[in-house]
């Protein structure tokens, strides 16, 4: 698909927003890449990004906390026809660290896009990445215990939109008012927001870590012989959805805004998901070896399962995850295979 729009991508060389930035390239749009480089390896992924689209990539080097870097953006390149943001804190244990570095990259800098928006004229729609965190640990629907993994009782298809929110430690206090706050700049400003709350995304250019992108975290440290702890007994599930499945979704969203404007989804993989236990014996197979661990203490803030419901974006959007967990996963292994100088 050909489009010649310029996208302004915030957090443009982390892991979701490489992906956004190569495959608005792969469409033939300019990017404007807004990132402050402090993840370890985005340097690499903003060489990839430049070396793939030359003259057809601006970086902006500079943090969404500072608002004269985000105007100036704005300033700079008044013909931006789409806005992702993905840009912020990313780590509940990182949070619980440092509660007001995490306020300033998730909120602060999140009313600075709006702002910064919103008083240039606010023609570009946005897509915000936001996380199935709002909803808290949802103590409220029964969980039963299997052999390998949790499972939700009464919702056979996941959590849907209509879960009540319920913000539980600062990280997800602090996205869950961005979350708000792009919903409401649509509300009471009139600007093209939709909110991605998202589940457990993975793929090819993450650099993932202990606290964050566990999926890529385990594969990276079982093919490179680095620790892995798990925290708790391991049969916490989740909903895995392939990052090219999810920039489908951005797309659709930013397609359809005229009539998806306010919205927010809950996007994940679905039907693709599974316990961090049964991701170990896939990677166990894979390898040819079981995959050693250590024990940890269950961390704050851990839901037990997370599964998205995908109707509402099957419905309004015409979109539903295609890629199973074992292609995906493959297509990640062999990313880690190519990029070991620089993990």
């Amino acid at each position: 698909m050909t489009d010649s729009r310029k996208v302004l991508v915030f957090g443009g060389a982390g892991f979701i927003g490489t992906n956004i930035c190569l495959s608005a390239l792969s469409r033939g749009s300019e990017v404007v890449l807004f990132d402050d480089l402090s993840r370890p390896g985005v340097k690499g992924n903003l060489e990839t990004i430049a070396k793939t689209g030359g003259d057809r990539v601006t970086a902006a080097i500079a943090d969404i906390a500072d608002r004269e870097a985000v105007d100036r953006v704005f300033a700079d390149h008044p013909d931006i026809g789409a806005v992702f943001h993905m840009a912020g804190q990313v780590a509940v244990t990182t949070s619980l660290a440092d509660p007001r570095g995490d306020f300033e990259a998730n909120l602060t800098g999140t009313l600075n896009i709006l702002e910064s928006l919103r008083l240039s004229g606010g023609k570009a729609p946005l897509v915000f990445a936001s996380t199935n965190k709002v909803y808290g640990d949802l103590g409220d629907p029964v969980i039963e215990e299997g052999e390998t993994r949790y499972v939700f009782r009464d919702y056979p298809d996941g959590i849907a939109e209509d879960m009540p929110l319920q913000f539980s430690t600062p990280y997800g206090c602090s996205k869950g008012a961005a979350d708000q706050y792009i919903l409401d700049y649509a509300r009471h400003f009139g600007l093209d927001t939709v909110v991605m709350r998202q589940s457990c995304i993975y793929g090819p250019n993450q650099f993932g870590a202990v606290d964050q992108g566990w999926i890529a975290w385990f594969t990276i440290a079982a093919l490179l012989g680095k620790p892995i702890t798990l925290y708790g007994n391991g049969k916490q599930v989740r909903d895995a959805l392939y990052v090219d499945d999810l920039i489908e979704a951005y797309w659709a969203a930013i397609d359809k805004i005229d009539s998806v404007r306010g919205e927010a989804f809950n996007i994940g993989g679905g039907a693709f998901n599974l316990s961090l236990l049964e991701l170990l014996d896939k990677l166990g197979e894979i390898l040819g070896k079981p995959v050693e661990v250590e024990a940890g203490p269950v961390r704050a803030g851990d839901q037990k399962v997370f599964i998205c419901d995908n109707g509402k974006a099957a419905r309004l959007l015409g979109w539903q995850p295609t890629t199973p967990v074992d292609d995906g996963l493959r297509c990640l292994i062999e990313w880690v295979e190519a990029n070991r100088d620089l993990i």
